[in-house]
């Protein structure tokens, strides 16, 4: 008979923990008998995806994760990288994707706390959280419900536990209408002089259990997370934790005093699968055991079984080992924070863990077959592409209707391209997102350089609070921001709005024939003389239209546009942390989603050489209708990534900044056709596509095509150029182009300066056949920059130089009461529009379609 059939739990008791007959089978195998109630719910949280990445990890081994900067790389709580002058950086990202669906305010809220966690749990100070955010339709009376609550979850924790939320991004489309993505990045500054692991060892060590109390809240939360989302899941709202950020900021402190001392040993966060995760894992990574009574642990509720002290994810909790005899040390520590501290374990040499429940063993587990020896799924992948890709492929901007100089006739109404670019700029996707981050604190701890809406990322002046061990330290303790110290003429400024499986791999090997690419190295003392202030860039990223209709091309759009973000405000891309959301990996589609954008990410940032540190995997991101249709989302790998500016006095945002400053394209040549200009070895056509835009999904409804390619070559050499212009001072502003074309990236300037602009295409209307390419078309390897007229000569000088035909001056910044004009080659008028008519379209297009539901 099989094990199924002799087990004390029927076949739905078994499902209902997620785990399949296989893998009970497997676990009666390991134990040697039947689990109880209380191993079969450990098993279930720590073999399901969302933990224990069963799908994923054998994809993941691609990814590169060494580098000259890289301190702490996957498997631990957070990625540490060296920013030099005694900096380390913190930074991971995570995402609450199925709680927010049931429970938007608290999904969203405790997927900020739990990213936070992580982050001092390494012994950094949180500084800085960025979200990138997926909704529905806008006009939808459900997304809009789920959209309100999840930025009020988000601006109520970020807010109440003072660290600024700088920057993230915001996605709408009917892809997202049943399963929202809410992935929360967050950066931290060390403030340990070691870096806090979480690997156990110290054979008598007490354990401690500090923090809040345990109740029933969040029970399931891992194995919850690993399944799609059906009709039933609002039965699920227990899964959904309840946060609590003035708590939480208490456990910050509390916990950085306890670190200081130097009496713990090792500790972890009570994330997903809470005591049964911190146990384990903690015992796994030190090769011993831990002995830990559940008697001990503070309690919420009372009459709770081994079962739910197991299961829950009561947020704000953590786990420490602790030197034996200092252990009154730490706890006092945690007392004088008003938060509770017991010995509820003990390290012990036998590499289990064993529960203890009312003088009883409640469980007893080999600690690494639910940590690390966990079930590996190696799928099948598709030996081709799937039919949707193929069918998708085919089509060509010919099949449009036929466009002229003036405009486009859709559907009967002709439009031209003024209306369109502002119909493009009411898109909920490119509009303003002011709404949202005007209810988060984003200068909380005063070290916000960049406001958001003001940059391509995010900029962090790096102040540590803690004395750094360097001789550059006391530089970088400076008094609070005064307006205009970091920005020029006050122009950025006031413009404004998985614990992955370690693997060291090469980030270029010898088959490619080129060497890693050489990082800024650390800050030296004659590099950074008196007054010098550095600073933090990070951006969250990811065109999921484009990575659903090819994702490794895709992928690697995704990596490069973030990079380039980077760039954008003179920052030096250093790592990567990654959030990979997609449907079920079960099914050959998502499999092939799956892997192919994997493929796509690590050879991208082998190209850059920006390692990947760690991340977060969340799958079965799927919508199961009441017909048990699953509706899987886009594939979504959203790239979160750091990089280091030397000086915060060398930074630049999107904003033109003065009147006659030159307007400039890098990255596109005077020929309409890039390829025909491109880098000598490279044969990709890098032109401006309607594969995969904006434009084509929002004017024509249509999503379709080969999304654009990236030449890394000339996309290395368009950051580099942008980076050293804003470095020597030549380069005023700097925007990418992404959603939208070069004509919404000037536009978005225009707006955010308040200065019109004159452009000048070098395309001539007789030659040209298809203008919406041109004006809306997008591309990679593309920046618009803007510099004043004195440094003109040696700008084109250093372009002619370092990027040969790649570029072009484009245009001429123009007052405050001008409006953006585009006209081709031949003075033929492409694109006339007002500053206020600009502006309105965009900063009012979601507050509008909220107000009207």
């Amino acid at each position: 008979m099989s094990p199924i059939s002799e087990s004390p739990f029927s076949p739905e008791q078994i499902a209902g923990e997620r785990l399949t007959p296989e893998e009970y089978e497997e676990i009666v195998q390991r134990l040697g008998r039947h689990p109880n109630k209380a191993e079969l719910g450990m098993f279930g949280v720590m073999w399901s995806e969302h933990c224990c990445y069963k799908n994923s990890r054998p994809l993941l081994k691609q990814f590169p994760t060494e580098g000259d900067r890289i301190l702490v790389g996957p498997g631990e709580n957070a990625g540490v990288v060296d920013l030099g002058e005694g900096l380390q950086l913190a930074f991971k990202i995570e995402s609450h994707n199925h709680p927010s669906a049931v429970e938007p305010f608290q999904g969203a809220a405790t997927g900020v706390g739990g990213i936070l966690r992580d982050i001092f749990t390494m012994g950094a100070r949180p500084i800085a959280l960025l979200n990138s955010l997926r909704f529905g339709n806008l006009d939808d009376a459900k997304t809009q419900r789920l959209f309100k609550g999840v930025v009020s979850g988000i601006s109520h924790y970020g807010n109440c536990i003072g660290v600024p939320t700088v920057g993230g991004e915001v996605y709408f489309d009917p892809a997202y209408s049943g399963n929202p993505l809410v992935n929360v990045m967050a950066l931290g500054l060390m403030e340990t002089q070691e870096i806090v692991k979480s690997g156990a060892s110290g054979i008598g060590n007490p354990v401690l259990y500090v923090g809040s109390t345990t109740g029933r809240d969040g029970m399931g939360g891992a194995s919850f997370a690993s399944a799609e989302l059906t009709d039933k899941s609002m039965d699920d709202r227990p899964a959904v934790q309840v946060g609590d950020p003035f708590l939480e900021k208490s456990l910050i402190e509390a916990c950085l005093e306890a670190f200081k001392t130097g009496a713990v040993v090792a500790a972890q966060d009570m994330g997903a699968a809470g005591i049964t995760c911190s146990t384990s894992e903690m015992a796994a990574k030190g090769g011993v055991g831990i002995e830990f009574d559940l008697d001990k642990v503070p309690v919420r509720e009372s009459g709770m079984i081994p079962y739910e002290y197991l299961l829950s994810e009561s947020q704000e909790r953590m786990l420490f080992v602790a030197q034996k005899g200092r252990e009154q040390e730490l706890i006092d520590i945690f007392h004088r924070w008003g938060l509770h501290a017991v010995v509820a374990g003990t390290v012990i040499e036998e590499p289990i863990v064993r529960i203890l429940f009312k003088g009883e063993i409640a469980a007893e587990i080999t600690a690494t077959a639910l940590a690390d020896n966990t079930p590996i799924y190696h799928r099948e992948l598709l030996t081709e592409p799937p039919e949707y890709a193929k069918k998708a492929w085919e089509w060509t901007a010919d099949s449009l209707p036929q466009s002229t100089v003036k405009g486009i006739e859709i559907n009967g109404n002709f439009q031209t391209w003024s209306q369109i670019l502002l119909t493009l700029l009411d898109t909920p996707t490119i509009a303003s997102k002011r709404w949202v981050y005007r209810q988060y604190d984003h200068q909380v701890q005063n070290n916000t350089v960049v406001l958001p809406g003001g940059a391509d990322a995010a900029v962090v002046r790096l102040r540590p609070l803690e004395p750094c061990q360097s001789s550059h330290a006391k530089e970088l303790e400076e008094p609070p921001l005064a307006k205009g110290d970091l920005q020029r003429e006050d122009a950025v400024s006031e413009a404004s709005e998985s614990k992955q499986e370690e693997e060291v791999i090469p980030l270029f090997t010898k088959a490619q024939g080129r060497e890693t690419p050489k990082l800024s190295p650390p800050l030296s003392k004659k590099e950074a003389p008196p007054g010098i202030i550095p600073g933090v860039a990070a951006t969250v990223d990811c065109n999921s239209r484009y990575v659903y209709l090819d994702p490794y091309e895709g992928a690697k759009a995704v990596v490069a546009e973030a990079a380039r973000n980077l760039s954008c405000v003179g920052a030096e891309p250093l790592a990567v942390t990654d959030n990979l959301n997609f449907g079920s990996p079960e099914k050959p589609i998502g499999y092939w989603q799956l892997a192919s954008a994997c493929r796509g990410i690590a050879d991208a940032c082998r190209e850059l050489g920006t390692p990947v540190t760690g991340g977060n995997v969340s799958l079965y991101n799927e919508t199961v209708d009441a017909e048990g249709n699953p509706q899987p989302i886009y594939p979504t790998p959203v790239i979160g990534m750091v990089g280091l500016i030397p000086d915060l006095k060398k930074i630049s945002g999107q904003a033109w900044l003065k009147k006659g400053d030159l307007i400039y394209v890098l990255g596109i040549g005077e020929s309409s056709q890039n390829s025909e200009v491109s880098s000598e070895s490279s044969k990709i056509d890098t032109s401006p596509t309607l594969g995969g835009s904006e434009y084509l999904a929002a004017i024509h409804g249509i999503v379709a095509g080969k999304p654009p390619r990236i030449d890394f070559e000339l996309e290395r050499k368009v950051q580099s150029v942008c980076r050293e212009g804003i470095r020597q001072g030549w380069v005023g502003s700097a925007h990418d182009c992404a959603e939208g074309g070069i004509a919404i990236a000037l536009a978005e300037c225009c707006i955010s300066a308040k200065m019109g602009a004159e452009i000048h295409l070098s395309s001539n209307s007789a030659n040209v056949s298809r203008w919406d390419e041109i004006l809306f078309g997008e591309m990679g390897n593309c920046i618009v920059v803007s510099v004043a007229p004195k440094n003109q000569e040696i700008w084109e000088s250093y372009l002619q130089e370092h990027l040969t035909k790649m570029w072009q001056k484009i245009g001429l910044v123009c007052c405050a009461e001008s409006p953006l004009r585009v006209v081709s080659a031949d003075n033929q008028v492409l694109i006339e529009v007002s500053m206020g008519d600009m502006s309105d379209r965009f900063y009012n297009a979601i507050e509008r379609r909220i107000a009207s539901v």
